[in-house]
């Protein structure tokens, strides 16, 4: 079996041991947002280093609820300086003043991403939401997690922290695959089971309010929206809706 292939498989193993373990954890978690949107509060994406992807994936993203907001602060995601991005995120303040920067209140609810969940920005950001009454959902990997010694000063690793615990089920050293005469494992294992876990919430929180008899918010696709009018008016209602109250939409 070649390299590309033995990864397919580790994958495809990671995922469905998500599917299998992570059952009761997804609908908690869905519940917990599908009150947030019906309350009118924003759901608040929050990771840094390489975990930021996962909120990118959602915000103003084709099949996905508008009221999302991804929480990018630049010096903390990477996506420029990117080796500067693991000291910021392991400074204290940064987490806590995302909260509080952002105005984000008890009717919103934050979902902080953390592979290792062991890093002082993501523990910051998710005690500074329980002060404020905030509810968190963690993903996180969980049997990493406790591999791990957490770098924050409270002893506390994120997943002590959040209301639900979404575990991606990655692997010891976020590395897939081996290959015969190279000293390490390659191939990451962490993005690709936490963007699952967050799509298999927000589509199981879009059922739960359709069942309550409440339309959620969700953005139909761009080239959908550019091949008909329809489309392309409900997308343009969404953001005029959400445009003040997303700071970065």
């Amino acid at each position: 079996m070649r390299a590309w292939e033995r990864y397919f498989e580790t994958m495809q193993e990671v995922v469905q041991r998500v599917r299998e373990t992570q059952a009761d954890a997804i609908e908690r978690a869905a519940e917990l947002l599908a009150d947030t949107t019906e309350k009118g509060g924003i759901i608040y994406g929050f990771g840094t280093g390489h975990s930021h992807l996962v909120t990118d994936d959602a915000f103003w993203r084709a099949a996905t609820p508008a009221n999302y907001c991804a929480l990018l602060e630049q010096s903390a995601t990477g996506s420029f300086e990117i080796t500067k991005s693991y000291n910021f995120e392991n400074l204290y303040g940064v987490g806590t003043n995302v909260v509080d920067y952002h105005r984000i209140t008890p009717d919103d609810c934050m979902i902080i991403i953390s592979n290792s969940g062991n890093n002082i920005a993501p523990v910051d950001a998710a005690i500074r939401a329980h002060e404020k009454g905030i509810p968190v959902i963690a993903i996180t990997a969980v049997e990493y997690s406790d591999f791990l010694t957490t770098k924050h000063r409270s002893g506390l690793k994120l997943k002590d922290v959040a209301d639900v615990v979404l575990d991606n089920c990655s692997l010891v050293g976020d590395a897939a695959t081996e290959v015969e005469g190279f000293p390490m494992k390659v191939g990451a294992t962490s993005t690709i089971p936490a963007v699952f876990l967050q799509n298999a919430v927000l589509v199981e929180m879009v059922e739960v309010l359709v069942r309550r008899g409440f339309e959620p918010d969700v953005y139909y696709n761009g080239h959908m929206a550019f091949m008909d009018e329809g489309c392309a008016d409900h997308n343009d209602r969404l953001v005029d809706k959400y445009f003040y109250r997303i700071r970065n939409l």
